[in-house]
């Protein structure tokens, strides 16, 4: 708890609580801002996720598979679109929706917290605008609301900064913490400041496992591999590695449609004829599949599932991501090189 205290970003005294999965701890963080404000409403974004547990799923932004059938959801929880360019949302759209919720739907007086992914995770590896970031921690300094960073697959390292919001400069009030926090041991955490993460009295958050004795002492030898083998400078090395590789892949197939990373968290989106509005969701599937063929497993996400998001390991060697790489450009040659070479027969 020290070290994670000691590690969040911003000045101030900080403390944290151990819980054993993601939704958890975006469970307690929920509680904890709406302790501290003595509000109900909450604010998460189209795209995110943030668990499956029936809060977490109501503050994920994207129906199938994660809310249909398991309605209804709790109420209080609006949904903001989160800016993607490349996709036609900006920060400004972002923001004046944001202005329109607090006007149509909900008094900022009554929000408790927003809640954001600064790299959308399951939405697709969408990097929120360090500037829309910024004038989000405005918004709710202005209003006295509660902002929590959920890193849970952003965070640790994986941007190449010890959390993705600290590339914007931005404090939190709360993070939360898992997957790698603990190098696959069960294991999550909410690290905030103090004042904020005392609110709640005594008995309000825990859990039966939470902090187990197992976890903590992975999460230390995390942080201890982490500082020896300098993981910050390694994931900024995958991602520009992975980046220039398939920003060439993207030069020769038009099915390619953008290629993403902050640090190595990369990611590929897949659309037909080149077309940012023609997501091709078989295309991904199939290149999964092909990939699958080959012994390389890779992971399709995004709102319209056509993205391939790699979370190539901060401790992987060149020699197994130049593998990885090539094993993958042979699976897309093998879904779209047909259709490169019509196009260019044509």
């Amino acid at each position: 708890a020290e070290q994670l205290n000691a590690l969040a970003p911003g000045a101030g005294p900080k403390k944290t609580i151990f819980l054993t999965t993601g939704a958890e701890a975006v469970e307690n963080a929920i509680k904890i801002a709406r302790f501290h404000t003595r509000r109900s409403a909450v604010l998460a974004f189209s795209g995110a996720f943030h668990g499956r547990t029936l809060a977490c799923v109501s503050l994920t932004g994207k129906v199938q598979p994660y809310k249909a059938g398991f309605g209804p959801m709790l109420p209080e929880v609006y949904h903001l679109p989160y800016p993607m360019p490349y996709h036609g949302v900006t920060l400004e759209h972002s923001l004046r929706a944001l202005e329109q919720l607090f006007k149509a739907d909900v008094d900022p007086a009554r929000v408790a917290a927003i809640i954001i992914e600064p790299v959308l995770g399951e939405g697709g590896f969408y990097a929120a605008p360090s500037e829309f970031l910024r004038r989000l921690r405005g918004v709710c300094d202005s209003h006295g609301i509660v902002l929590i960073a959920d890193e849970i697959q952003s965070g640790f390292g994986r941007t190449g900064r010890m959390f993705a919001i600290e590339h914007a400069g931005v404090e939190p009030d709360l993070i939360t913490l898992a997957k790698s926090v603990a190098g696959g041991v069960p294991l999550s955490a909410v690290t905030g400041k103090a004042d904020i993460m005392d609110a709640p009295g005594p008995g309000g958050l825990g859990g039966t496992f939470a902090g187990s004795p197992l976890g903590c002492a992975a999460g230390l030898a995390v942080l201890e591999v982490m500082r020896e083998e300098q993981l910050l400078k390694r994931a900024q090395e995958i991602g520009r590695f992975m980046s220039s590789r398939l920003k060439g892949l993207q030069a020769r197939f038009p099915c390619v449609g953008d290629v993403r990373a902050l640090g190595a968290m990369v990611a590929l989106e897949l659309v037909k004829n080149a077309r940012a509005d023609a997501p091709d969701a078989d295309l991904t599937r199939a290149l999964v599949q092909a990939a699958g063929r080959r012994g390389l497993v890779i992971l399709s996400c995004g709102v319209y599932s056509n993205v391939i998001r790699f979370l190539a390991p901060l401790t992987i060697s060149d020699t197994h991501l130049k593998e990885g790489c090539h094993l993958f450009e042979q699976a897309l040659e093998e879904v779209a090189g047909a259709g490169v070479k019509a196009t260019a027969a044509g």
